[in-house]
């Protein structure tokens, strides 16, 4: 089972579950148009990674804040890369995504942190190459964290280690091999979480 770092302590989520077309944005950015309730889907445990992989040309990334659960409550924050692979999305666009989303290596992440503070404070920023290109902020989404969490448990349980991943902002493009990727959440002005990524090509 594949792992992600909380407290420097390996930890195992068994799902991953995240947020479409959370941001007005982004949906205009690629067409899409706002759907009437939250969109939700999963990633399996296989979809992690530490390591930032080119698949295809089509491939792009899309920058997230993540949350991590731990009694059924959000206990920490972490950096992640929700891939996509746009053609295969393109041919099922109205939902299932799996095969476009869930794929292994789909679901990059930082380290994990805690997190007790205002949630309405965050906010983060991905550069690549040294040029921003994305930044997300709790004004931006159309659904919060808070809610988010109270929607997925509706129908579904949270396991301790479990991730949420809340959807991406404007921004999202491909990217190529020695690409350099640099992923930042800030509390306020303060830097909780930095992660960054050359890509690499798979063996």
């Amino acid at each position: 089972m594949n792992n992600i770092i909380y407290e420097n302590k390996k930890i195992i989520p068994s799902k991953i579950v995240c947020v479409g077309r959370n941001y007005l944005e982004h949906i205009k950015e690629l067409g899409n148009v706002k759907a009437d309730e939250m969109i939700i889907f999963s990633k399996p445990n296989s979809s992690i990674s530490k390591e930032l992989y080119f698949f295809s040309e089509d491939t792009r990334y899309e920058g997230e804040l993540c949350f991590l659960i731990k009694n059924k409550k959000i206990a920490g924050l972490g950096f992640g890369l929700d891939l996509t692979k746009e053609q295969e999305q393109k041919k099922s666009p109205n939902l299932p995504w799996e095969r476009s989303k869930a794929f292994d290596g789909a679901a990059v992440f930082s380290d994990f942190v805690p997190f007790e503070g205002d949630i309405k404070k965050i906010y983060l920023e991905l550069h690549i190459n040294n040029i921003l290109v994305q930044v997300s902020a709790y004004e931006l989404m159309i659904y919060k964290p808070f809610e988010i969490l109270s929607e997925i448990q509706t129908f579904m349980s949270f396991e301790d280690g479990d991730i949420i991943m809340s959807g991406t902002p404007k921004g999202v493009g491909s990217y190529k091999i020695k690409d350099i990727f640099l992923g930042k959440i800030f509390y306020e002005d303060k830097l909780l979480v930095e992660a960054s990524w050359e890509v690499k090509a798979r063996a």
